[in-house]
């Protein structure tokens, strides 16, 4: 079955900040409903659950309707995600501090993991699902360059001695989606302790004046002591449950 909606322009990728693409009346509201939709079935039934049969039937449309504006899931996602990453990018570039303009080099570096592993906590999900079309998809989105331009801009002011391209895409690998999910579902990291590993990745680049290191609190689930101990219980209760 085909309708009006099958007209509609063909895929569309994250977009960066800015004014979004220009388009019909008729195209965006077609598009707004699509992707509320979609919305929709992430909200009940997770991002598994997401898939281009279910948001035309969701939308009352054909599929290949779906098709043509998205192209794919994993443009879905990006679409998906597209609102999240201008609030993001606004921030970073024009909100207020210490995420935005306003601050220390060193506390905007901070700010900017740290905000970006909260959107993890909310969308690490779709992020994945985005991530997945191939390898090298990440480094290759627009959100992703105009993160490393303002991660360039700060690093080079705070150590203009290193490799700064090497060190962002470091830094920024640290933030891959696939990478919290397996913290934070599989090792139980809670988004605190994944905050102050950063923070201790930051003060080997980026080193603080020592009393600031002295007051800095150290989550309490981010004993190494006791990670080893429950490792070796549990192997301990592996090879008991094998003896005869």
């Amino acid at each position: 079955m085909t309708t009006k909606d099958d007209a509609l322009p063909s895929r569309t990728t994250l977009a960066v900040l800015g004014q979004p693409p220009s388009e019909r009346a008729d195209a965006a509201r077609n598009r707004r409903a699509l992707l509320s939709a979609a919305h929709r079935i992430v909200a009940e039934r997770g991002v598994d659950a997401l898939s281009m049969d279910r948001v035309a039937a969701a939308a009352g449309v054909g599929v290949g309707t779906v098709y043509r504006r998205f192209g794919d899931r994993t443009s879905l996602a990006y679409a998906l995600l597209d609102d999240g990453e201008r609030q993001f990018q606004a921030a970073f570039i024009s909100g207020p501090p210490p995420l935005g303009p306003g601050a220390p080099d060193a506390a905007r570096l901070r700010a900017f993991l740290h905000a970006y592993v909260d959107r993890l906590e909310r969308q690490s999900e779709l992020l994945a699902l985005a991530e997945s079309s191939s390898p090298a998809a990440p480094y290759h989105s627009a959100a992703y360059r105009i993160h490393r331009m303002h991660l360039a801009t700060l690093l080079t002011r705070l150590r203009p001695d290193t490799d700064t391209d090497y060190l962002i895409d470091a830094l920024l690998a640290m933030l891959g989606a696939r990478l919290f999910r397996h913290q934070r579902h599989e090792l139980q990291f809670s988004t605190d302790r994944i905050k102050f590993g950063l923070d201790q990745l930051l003060t080997g680049l980026i080193p603080e004046p020592r009393e600031e290191r002295l007051h800095q609190p150290r989550p309490v689930d981010a004993s190494a002591t006791d990670l080893v101990r429950e490792a070796r219980q549990e192997r301990e209760q592996q090879l008991d449950s094998r003896s005869p």
